[in-house]
């Protein structure tokens, strides 16, 4: 037993950030299949006045799916969104623009039910990680929109894809699932602002990137060992170590090359930019 514990603590860690969520929203399924009713208190609701009395809803929701057919879409689109956007950015940034997709999405969508009450019906539950993964999609579609993909037998540029994909969701606003469009396009349109936002040189991300680090921080055990000596690093220069400058240029690096990228796609690199790309991702 303990053989296979280790085994799948193994295999977890080599799992990305992205990969882990697919792990974690598969294993919620499989949950649901047997605890359904302890489910019900992580989905979002549509009123304001009950999703007060469980705020969590506006990110547990993200991790739901009774019905089959539904996680494996939005996870195979999460594996190859995934494989595309971290060998680009970086791990943060993947989490930042997956959980603010989900909570703009969450809050149009309560805020659609909130406004427009008589269209909507009565009150509704929201739940799975369409929001999110629409938020990648669209971000990439944003960011690199001359960038190719294969598409069954001919390549098509992310930019048409994802204006298909925003049609069928406003198109959806007038069907069965319509809260359920409302929060797709609320997160593609989390995913668009912050790539153009980050085109221009502004992460928006970041504050959000701190108030998680220090949230899972308040989790950390805070070991405290022996006094030891420092030793002042003599190899400085301006107050800045080597390792400084090499992630300075390396950035600069990065910047350049997705410069490149967002105005001739991903295949005018050359072989050497797309090795190094591929190293910063891992």
């Amino acid at each position: 037993m303990t053989s296979l514990t280790q085994d799948i603590k193994e295999k977890l860690s080599n799992l990305n950030v992205l990969e882990k969520i697919i792990a974690i929203n598969v294993v919620i399924f499989f949950i649901g299949l047997l605890f359904k009713s302890i489910l019900d208190w992580f989905e979002l609701p549509s009123d304001l006045s009950n999703f007060i009395t469980k705020p969590w809803t506006i990110i547990t929701y993200a991790f739901l799916h009774y019905d089959f057919w539904h996680l494996l879409f939005n996870m195979l689109w999460l594996y190859f969104l995934g494989r595309m956007f971290l060998n680009l950015f970086g791990p943060k940034m993947g989490l930042n623009i997956y959980f603010l997709g989900a909570i703009t999405g969450g809050l149009l969508f309560m805020l659609a039910y909130a406004i427009f009450p008589n269209v909507f019906g009565g009150s509704s539950r929201l739940l799975g990680a369409s929001a999110a993964v629409r938020a990648l999609l669209i971000f990439l579609c944003a960011y690199m929109p001359n960038q190719e993909m294969r598409f069954f037998t001919f390549n098509l540029k992310l930019w048409y894809f994802g204006a298909a994909i925003v049609v069928l969701d406003i198109l959806g606003l007038f069907g069965v699932n319509a809260g359920g469009n409302v929060a797709h396009l609320g997160g593609a349109l989390l995913g668009y602002f912050y790539a153009k936002q980050l085109l221009k040189g502004q992460d928006i991300g970041k504050g959000f990137e701190r108030l998680m680090d220090s949230f899972a921080g308040l989790f950390k055990a805070s070991k405290k060992g022996p006094l030891k000596t420092v030793h002042k690093n003599k190899r400085k220069a301006g107050g800045y170590t080597n390792r400084d400058f090499k992630e300075f240029n390396n950035q600069k690096k990065i910047d350049v090359i997705l410069d490149k990228i967002s105005k001739s796609g991903y295949n005018s690199l050359t072989s050497e930019e797309k090795e190094f790309l591929f190293k910063v991702g891992k």
